[in-house]
């Protein structure tokens, strides 16, 4: 009997696959102290004004202050609540809506000049009117970023789903494919990196959506925080808001990423 040998493969070992990785942090983090450092040097020969700029350690500064009185984690809490909720409604919201209206090419036709005149119409201007119907609570923010983010998602959804293979609709129609059947084994899984794509822009589109409507409205958030501090000129404060803001963006980022992941079956 001929021997057949068999060659296993070897896992490849995890320090040359984290390496690279480590060394990009090292460099994002060296680019970050190069920018701090020029910004801080910038303030301290007279080149760039502190009133005008801020000054990086006076953000530090600041940062440690509102760490320690917890006012920076009440304003990042609030706003976080608002971005997220808005986020999932919007964006599941959207998506299923989108894939849905494949279901119905007659109403697609119908629905798509108010589709293209929602869209073009400047999400911010709805605001006002947002707060009017929901109030000055919670709510009218969550609203705002949720109705911002339906509104990229379903154009996305939908836009996904017109890109489906015919000849791989005509192939299930040949087989006696019922619409629902082709919907569910067909065009929601050839839509979902439109749907994934929906879901990185809206990661954006949320905090818009909640820090406009704090701007307008509110006494509490990171977009109460940043508008409160610039009306009195505290720029340290003002970066405060912002690269809380940034870090938000970051986490909602990573969250993203592991669904993208999870949905790749």
């Amino acid at each position: 009997m001929a021997r057949i040998d068999m060659a296993i493969p070897q896992e490849r070992p995890k320090s040359k696959r984290t390496y690279p990785k480590m060394r990009i942090l090292g460099y994002q983090l060296l680019l970050l102290a190069a920018i701090l450092g020029a910004w801080e040097a910038g303030i301290r020969f007279g080149f760039l004004e502190p009133y005008v700029y801020g000054v990086p350690s006076g953000v530090a500064n600041a940062f440690v202050t509102q760490i320690a009185d917890g006012s920076l984690f009440r304003h990042f809490w609030v706003t976080g609540q608002e971005v997220v909720i808005g986020f999932l409604i919007g964006s599941s919201a959207g998506s299923l809506c989108g894939l849905l209206l494949w279901l119905s090419p007659t109403w697609a036709k119908i629905l798509h000049p108010y589709i293209i005149a929602l869209n073009g119409v400047p999400k911010i201007a709805l605001a006002p009117l947002i707060i009017v119907w929901f109030g000055l609570g919670m709510e009218s923010k969550i609203a705002i970023a949720a109705i911002i983010t339906f509104i990229v998602a379903f154009l996305q959804a939908h836009k996904g789903t017109q890109q489906i293979d015919g000849d791989l609709i005509r192939l299930m129609q040949s087989l006696g494919a019922r619409p629902l059947q082709m919907f569910r084994m067909v065009v929601v899984p050839g839509s979902l990196p439109w749907v994934v794509s929906a879901l990185r822009l809206n990661v954006g589109f949320a905090l818009i959506g909640a820090v406009v409507g704090e701007y307008i409205s509110a006494e509490e958030g990171l977009g109460h925080q940043v508008y409160y501090a610039g009306q009195m000129y505290d720029l340290n404060s003002v970066w405060v808001g912002i690269f809380s803001l940034m870090a938000m963006a970051l986490l909602l980022e990573v969250v993203v990423t592991w669904i993208e992941k999870k949905l790749k079956w």
